[in-house]
C-alpha cells in the first residue's frame, strides 16, 4: 500500500497502478491518442484559413489554384476525420479498461482489506465503532471507484491536451499566449481558494457519513431497549444532530464545488474576449508576431481563428480538472481512512510452539503424525528448542496456572492485580465478583486478546506467549454470553468450531449439547438457514448451538462467559445439562452470576476490582462467611 510517509491519494494511485501495469500503460497510451484528436482541430482550422484567405501554406504563397488549394483542404479534412476516428476508438478502448480495472481493484482492495481488518487485534475493534468500519467498504472504497474509473482518465486527458495546446500556442504566437497563460494562472489561483475549501469539506463530509453509519447501525441493534424505555424522540434528536452536521459540511463543499465552474467559465469568455480583441489589433496593425515556428512571422486571420478556439479548450481542460476536484477531494477523504486502517498494526504473533497431532511410539514418546492420519490419538505442543535445535512434545491436557499476573487494557489503569491460580487437567474453576471485577479479562488473556503487563501464563508448562496465537486458540472453547450466529445453514454454524467436522460429527456434538432435538422439529432440520445472527431462534436455542459449536471443536479447556445469564430457569435447565456433557473431561472456566450453577466447581474464586479475596469449595466459602457468603445467600433471599 505504499510507504506511510507518503499522501493517502498517492498511496493509493501507485498501489492501483502497481496492481495493473500492464493495463495501466496501454490505457494511458490510448489517453494520448484521444487527446491527439481533441488538439488536431486548431492546426487544421490555421491551415485552412491560411489557404483560403491569404493563399498561404506553411508561410509559403501558393497563389489562387483552386485545384491544390482543394486538393490541399482535403488531405486536411481527411487527416483530421481520421484523427477523430482514431480519438474515438481510443476513448472507447481506455474507458473500457479503465472501467474493468477500476472494478478488479475495487474487489481486490476490498479484499486485502478484510483480510487486513481479520489480522487485527481485538483491542481495534473495542475502540472502533463498527458501523464506521463498515463505512469504510461501502463509501469510502466508491470514492477509489470514481476516482481511478473517471478522475484519473480525465487528468491525463487534461494534461495531455494542455501540453500539445500550450505547445501550438507557443509555435503560433507568444503574443497571444501570454495572455493565456495570465489566465492560467488566475484559475489556479481561483481553485487553491475555493477548491482548497470544497476539498477540506468533502474530507469532512467522509467521517460525518461514517459517524451517521456508526450511529444507525448501534441504534439498529439496540431497537428494543429504545423502545423499551421510549426513547424514540432523543434518538431522533441525536439522529438529526448528526445528520445536521453531516449537511452543514456537505453543504459546504457543494456550495464551493459549484461556485467553482462558474468562476471558471466566466474568466475563460473574458479570456477569450481579450485575445479576440488584442489579435485582431495585430492583425489590422501589422505587428511583428514572435513565435517558435520562424514562418509564422505575422499574425494571420488564420493565427486568430485558430487561436480562439484553443483558449476554448484551454478553459474546458482547466474546467474538466475543476470538475474532478469532487471526485479527487472525496477519495482524498476516503483514501484516508482506509490507508488508516491499512495502517492499523496487525496482531503480533511471535509464537513458535505449534499444536500437532501425534501418537504414542512403542517407548511411549510422542511422535507427531499427518494430521488427518487415522494413527492419531492425541493432540501434542511441538516446541522447538533454537539453543539446542531440538524439538519437544507434549500432551496437551490443559493444565493453566497463572502466576502474579498484572494487566491494564491501557497503562494508566491497571485493572487486574497479582492474579496467581492453577486449573489442573479436568478441574472446574469458577469466578464471581461484581461486574468489572476482571472475571471476563482473565479469559481474554487465556484467549491472548490482550497481552499481560506483567507476570506469566503457563499453559501444560509452557509460558503462552511462546505458544502460536492460532493454535492457543485452536485448544480453548468458549461459549459465551452473547451469541453469535452467522447466515448459513445450523449445519454450518454448527461447523465453525472446526471447519474439517463432518456431518455426523455435527450431530454427535449437537447430541452432546442437547440441541438434537430442537433441531430436529425444524422443517429442514440442520439445513434450517439462518440469518439475522439467528433471529428466528430462541436465546436458548442460539445458546444450545453455541455450546455444540464447542463441542465440535473438542477443545481440552472450555470457557464459559456467564452462558445461562440471558436465559430463563426452565431453559437453563437443558442448557446446562449441555454444558456439563461438554466438561465432562475438560479444564473448565466458569463465570457466572448464577451461583447455583457453579456450586460443584473445584474452586470458586471472588474477585473485587481485580483482585482474587476469597478462593475454595463451595461449602468452605460458605463456611468463611465472607463474600461470598453474601452474595450466594443474597441470591437466594431474592429468589
Amino acid at each position: 500500500m505504499g510507504h506511510k510517509k507518503f499522501p493517502a491519494i498517492i498511496r493509493i494511485f501507485f498501489d492501483f497502478v502497481h496492481q495493473h501495469k500492464l493495463s495501466f500503460i496501454f490505457a494511458v497510451i490510448c489517453v494520448f491518442f484521444t487527446a491527439f484528436g481533441n488538439v488536431v482541430a486548431p492546426l487544421v482550422l490555421q491551415k485552412v484559413t491560411d489557404i483560403l484567405t491569404t493563399g498561404t501554406y506553411n508561410g509559403a504563397y501558393i497563389g489562387d489554384d483552386k485545384t491544390y488549394m482543394f486538393t490541399l483542404i482535403s488531405y486536411h479534412c481527411i487527416f483530421l476525420g481520421s484523427a477523430y476516428i482514431v480519438s474515438v476508438i481510443s476513448g472507447f478502448t481506455y474507458s473500457q479498461i479503465m472501467a474493468t480495472t477500476g472494478q478488479t481493484y475495487m474487489d481486490k482492495l476490498r479484499r486485502r482489506m478484510f483480510a487486513h481488518m481479520e489480522d487485527l487485534p481485538v483491542r481495534f475493534f473495542d475502540t472502533h465503532d463498527k458501523g464506521d468500519i463498515m463505512s469504510i467498504y461501502i463509501n469510502d472504497v466508491d470514492t477509489i471507484r470514481q476516482f481511478t474509473i473517471t478522475s484519473i482518465p480525465e487528468i491525463l486527458i487534461c494534461g495531455f491536451t494542455f501540453i500539445a495546446v500550450l505547445v501550438i500556442m507557443l509555435l503560433s504566437s507568444i503574443w497571444l499566449t501570454l495572455i493565456v497563460l495570465v489566465e492560467g494562472v488566475v484559475i489556479i489561483l481561483i481553485t487553491k481558494h475555493i477548491g482548497g475549501r470544497s476539498s477540506k469539506n468533502f474530507i469532512s463530509q467522509q467521517k460525518f457519513i461514517g459517524k451517521q453509519e456508526g450511529f444507525v447501525e448501534e441504534m439498529m441493534n439496540g431497537l428494543k431497549v429504545i423502545k423499551s424505555f421510549c426513547h424514540e424522540e432523543e434518538s431522533k434528536a441525536n439522529f438529526d444532530k448528526i445528520n445536521h452536521e453531516l449537511q452543514d459540511v456537505s453543504t459546504k463543499a457543494n456550495q464551493y464545488a459549484n461556485t467553482l465552474m462558474p468562476a471558471m467559465g466566466n474568466v475563460g469568455n473574458l479570456t477569450y474576449v481579450i485575445v479576440a480583441f488584442t489579435g485582431t489589433l495585430l492583425y489590422m496593425f501589422g505587428a511583428r508576431n514572435i513565435a517558435l515556428n520562424p514562418s509564422v512571422t505575422s499574425v494571420s486571420i488564420g493565427v486568430v481563428v485558430s487561436f480562439l478556439p484553443m483558449v476554448k479548450q484551454f478553459t474546458n481542460n482547466a474546467s474538466q480538472v475543476a470538475n474532478q476536484i469532487n471526485s479527487i477531494a472525496l477519495a482524498i477523504g476516503g483514501s484516508s481512512r482506509i490507508c488508516a486502517l491499512f495502517d492499523c498494526e496487525v496482531e503480533v504473533d511471535d509464537g513458535y510452539v505449534t499444536l500437532v497431532r501425534g501418537k504414542y511410539d512403542e517407548n511411549g514418546n510422542i511422535v507427531e503424525v499427518p494430521f488427518n492420519s487415522k494413527e492419531a490419538t492425541l493432540w501434542a505442543w511441538k516446541h522447538p528448542h533454537s539453543a539446542t535445535h531440538d524439538i519437544t512434545y507434549t500432551l496437551l491436557q490443559g493444565d493453566i496456572r497463572m502466576f502474579d499476573v498484572d494487566f491494564g487494557y491501557n497503562e494508566n489503569k491497571i485493572v487486574l492485580h497479582n492474579i496467581s491460580l492453577y486449573a489442573k487437567p479436568g478441574q472446574k474453576v469458577a469466578f464471581v465478583g461484581a461486574t468489572g471485577a476482571g472475571k471476563t479479562t482473565i479469559t481474554n488473556l487465556l484467549n491472548r486478546f490482550y497481552d499481560i503487563a506483567d507476570g506469566k501464563i503457563r499453559y501444560d508448562g509452557i509460558n503462552i506467549n511462546k505458544i502460536s496465537k492460532k493454535d492457543l486458540r485452536k485448544s480453548l472453547g468458549m461459549v459465551l454470553q452473547d451469541t453469535n450466529l452467522f447466515t448459513g445453514t445450523i449445519m454450518d454454524n454448527i461447523r465453525y468450531g472446526r471447519l474439517d467436522a463432518t456431518d455426523e460429527e455435527c450431530i454427535e456434538a449437537a447430541k452432546l449439547a442437547n440441541a438434537d432435538s430442537f433441531i430436529t422439529r425444524l422443517p429442514q432440520g440442520y439445513n434450517t438457514m439462518l440469518t439475522n445472527d439467528g433471529g428466528n431462534l430462541s436465546q436458548g436455542q442460539r445458546q444450545l448451538l453455541s455450546i455444540a459449536r464447542a463441542a465440535v471443536n473438542n477443545a481440552p479447556v472450555l470457557i464459559l462467559d456467564e452462558a445461562t445469564s440471558s436465559i430463563d430457569t426452565r431453559t437453563e435447565a437443558i442448557v446446562t445439562e449441555g454444558m456439563d456433557n461438554l466438561m465432562k473431561g475438560r479444564t473448565v472456566f466458569v463465570i457466572a452470576h448464577r451461583l447455583s450453577t457453579i456450586q460443584n466447581s473445584n474452586v470458586i474464586m471472588v474477585l473485587d476490582h481485580g483482585r482474587i479475596i476469597e478462593r475454595g469449595t463451595h461449602e468452605d466459602l460458605i463456611k468463611e462467611k465472607g463474600v461470598y457468603y453474601q452474595l450466594y445467600t443474597g441470591a437466594f433471599e431474592l429468589e
